[in-house]
């Protein structure tokens, strides 16, 4: 079992590719881009560090995300808009954080994560 404590670091993955509708008109950002830029330069819950990444395999279905950290469950979530979603984003990371395995319990997750998972990843560690 993992020596991973609740409230340690964990990383908001952000993929900065998705084509989710199309770039910025003035900026020529694509959306994944966008979140990632807002997400950084907001307000992120203590112990949780966003890092941009070049794809998270889910193109057309709006902008995803991962969390992922030392001894945790890891999950992938899709279908976030790059401006609107901001604080459902940060809100589901501090749920995450605050766990020690990274389960956060289903009716605990923003509804947005509970119907836009992609994917569950065990953690590296895993027991049999």
């Amino acid at each position: 079992m993992s020596a991973n404590s609740t409230g340690s670091d964990i990383e908001l993955l952000i993929c900065t590719r998705c084509r989710r509708g199309s770039a910025d008109s003035e900026t020529h950002t694509r959306p994944g881009a966008q979140l990632y830029d807002a997400l950084a330069a907001g307000d992120l819950p203590d112990g949780v560090r966003v890092r941009a990444v070049e794809c998270l395999s889910n193109c057309s279905q709006g902008c995803s995300i991962a969390l992922r950290g030392p001894g945790r469950w890891s999950y992938v979530y899709g279908n976030f808009h790059e401006t609107s979603q901001l604080d459902v984003i940060r809100d589901g990371a501090a749920r995450y954080q605050r766990t020690s395995d990274g389960l956060v319990p289903w009716r605990e997750r923003p509804e947005h994560f509970r119907k836009n998972c992609i994917a569950r990843i065990p953690p590296l560690d895993l027991e049999s």
